[in-house]
């Protein structure tokens, strides 16, 4: 069986950590965060993958090499334009259209059982089966409306109301057989849950809900990087990461941050709830708090994206404030 990992996107909402890097190839404690849904992919014994490419695209190659240290064989696709969640599929059917296949977000840390959505699959002759999970939190991920198993529409924002069952929300991890390709759009960008699902579900094809519960954490926004960055250090009693070569003195104050390489903080600097890139210097008395740092020169000239957090300039850095 084989597996798609999607990595191509721009990764707006993650600028300027992604200024010179794509949203999976970004480190989370030292691993990029494609290489996790690669190990992922590996636990269950798919070894042979598919990582599609847009934006920075050597920064995924980087990350990944040939997918041996994660425990598989990757092939990659690249994408002139970007294509989109199902376009990438259509860029790739030569590959894909033998035999079931997984696709799985390149922005996912997940432990969700993976062999037991495999065998729901099967057992209900889907044409596709979307991994869901219950959103009692109400956070802002869509809502998949459901009837007797299978899959009926993709609605909206869930209702910040917390009343009734929780919603269902798509993990970004669906298993497909190679019949969607039928749906798929030829060689034009388009989306999978407007594109694709809706048509083959009016044409009565099962699209069917494996609802599970575990770990799944999704890493798109700034806030959510620092966030569930620290959640994983707190699982391992920390809250600090720091990455290689780092230069700390020993009057400075570092909590619940996560420093990259090469990161200097000097005397009486303070650094809290705060994600600080490679090669920042933190100057002598500096406070850092709830707030992305990058290097000034890293962004220098470059148009800030549309969906992208306002930051400014302070000295030789670029500084992005996460409590507005």
């Amino acid at each position: 069986m084989k597996a798609m990992i999607l990595a191509a996107g721009f990764g707006e909402r993650l600028w300027p950590l992604t200024a010179d890097r794509t949203k999976p190839a970004l480190p989370v404690l030292g691993q990029p965060l494609v290489g996790y849904v690669a190990e992922y992919l590996s636990r269950f014994g798919i070894t042979d993958v598919i990582v599609n490419l847009h934006h920075e695209p050597d920064s995924v190659r980087r990350a990944l090499g040939d997918g041996s240290r994660f425990g598989v064989h990757l092939e990659y696709v690249h994408e002139p334009e970007i294509l989109g969640t199902s376009g990438a599929l259509d860029n790739a059917r030569s590959l894909l259209e033998d035999e079931t296949f997984v696709v799985v977000n390149g922005k996912l840390i997940t432990d969700l059982d993976l062999n037991a959505a495999l065998q729901h699959h099967r057992e209900q002759k889907a044409l596709a089966t979307l991994v869901l999970r219950p959103n009692p939190a109400r956070e802002r991920f869509s809502v998949v409306e459901t009837r007797a198993g299978l899959v009926t529409k993709f609605a909206g924002m869930p209702a910040p109301a917390d009343t009734g069952d929780p919603p269902l929300m798509f993990t970004g991890i669906h298993v497909m057989e190679p019949r969607i390709f039928d749906y798929i759009p030829r060689g034009i960008f388009s989306d999978t849950v407007i594109n694709v699902y809706p048509p083959a579900m009016a044409d009565g094809e099962r699209i069917v809900a494996h609802v599970t519960e575990g770990q799944w954490y999704e890493l798109s926004t700034l806030h959510r990087y620092l966030q569930i960055s620290l959640a994983l250090l707190r699982a391992q009693r920390r809250d600090v990461y720091t990455g290689a070569n780092p230069q700390i003195h020993s009057s400075a104050e570092v909590r619940e941050a996560i420093l990259w390489n090469d990161v200097i903080v000097d005397r009486d600097a303070k650094v809290r709830r705060s994600v600080i890139g490679d090669r920042v210097h933190i100057s002598k008395g500096e406070v850092i708090q709830d707030a992305v740092v990058v290097r000034a020169d890293l962004i220098a000239g470059k148009k800030v994206p549309a969906k992208a957090l306002r930051g400014e300039v302070r000295g030789d850095n670029f500084v992005v404030p996460l409590s507005r």
